[in-house]
């Protein structure tokens, strides 16, 4: 004979428990009623804030069964040890502790250079790993839109690009005009090289200098600081200042932001 509650309601209605987890910095859920998804950034008496992707924080009550969890339903609670600092990845992105990288995509993000790779990597690294995003590098713009035809851009497959000195009227401008379409988007920074992009003051520098016109770019800026004529050595030393999106000027930071928001668009 099957039993049944005071309330009489069948145990096979009754709602089935759902674990209790702790609100820890980091931790990525969704709260089902408005579809909003982000990392815990605190909890306090009661409530529990979120951090999307994007930046943007939503507090939330603590309330049972209130979060999906890897698609399942669970009740944070606060954590024994009250509130703590989230730590952030060097991109300020709310780092996952443990998170594995995501299988990678058909999406890519294409820069000119090593160096440009080296950079983006530095900074958003964390942040591709987890979702399974591929940085690649072109060697220069000049052959783009052969690569672009063959990678065949697609909803299933975006295509991202970061161009160097993507200026108004310039040979790179007017590749990237060519190749840009719904699924392709070419973004740069106004800069020679992705030198520029680090910022000054955090190389000890007053600026970056000017170079004349029909000289390497690299070479004259290490002579006109006074620095070896290795480019190589020097490039390992100014990657070597930069730990975190601080050190990068904006403009880099916005470009790049943007090109990982399309290539992960759903």
């Amino acid at each position: 004979m099957r039993q049944y509650s005071a309330d009489l309601t069948p145990p096979w209605k009754k709602p089935q428990p759902v674990p209790e987890v702790p609100a820890e910095p980091g931790l990525v859920v969704e709260e089902p009623g408005t579809g909003f998804c982000g990392a815990v950034t605190g909890c306090e008496a009661g409530t529990v804030t979120l951090e999307d992707r994007f930046g943007k924080r939503r507090v939330f009550p603590l309330e049972p069964r209130g979060f999906l969890l890897e698609g399942r339903a669970v009740t944070l609670v606060r954590p024994p040890s009250g509130p703590t600092r989230p730590t952030r990845t060097a991109s300020g992105s709310v780092a996952v502790p443990g998170a594995r990288a995501r299988v990678a995509r058909a999406g890519r993000i294409y820069v000119e250079g090593r160096h440009d790779a080296e950079l983006v990597e530095r900074v958003w690294g964390d942040d591709l790993r987890i979702e399974g995003v591929v940085v690649e590098y072109l060697e220069g713009v000049d052959d783009l839109p052969a690569i672009v035809d063959a990678f065949a851009p697609g909803p299933d497959a975006r295509l991202g690009v970061l161009v160097d000195h993507l200026v108004p009227g310039t040979k790179e401008w007017r590749i990237a005009q060519a190749v840009t379409s719904e699924h392709a988007l070419v973004v740069g920074h106004p800069y020679v090289d992705v030198w520029e992009a680090v910022k000054p003051s955090s190389l000890g520098i007053p600026g970056w200098p000017r170079v004349p016109r029909g000289q390497d770019w690299k070479t004259g800026v290490c002579r006109a600081l006074g620095w070896p004529e290795n480019t190589g050595a020097a490039w390992q030393a100014i990657l070597g200042r930069v730990r975190s999106y601080k050190d990068l000027e904006p403009a880099l930071l916005g470009s790049v932001e943007r090109l990982i928001d399309h290539v992960t668009a759903p």
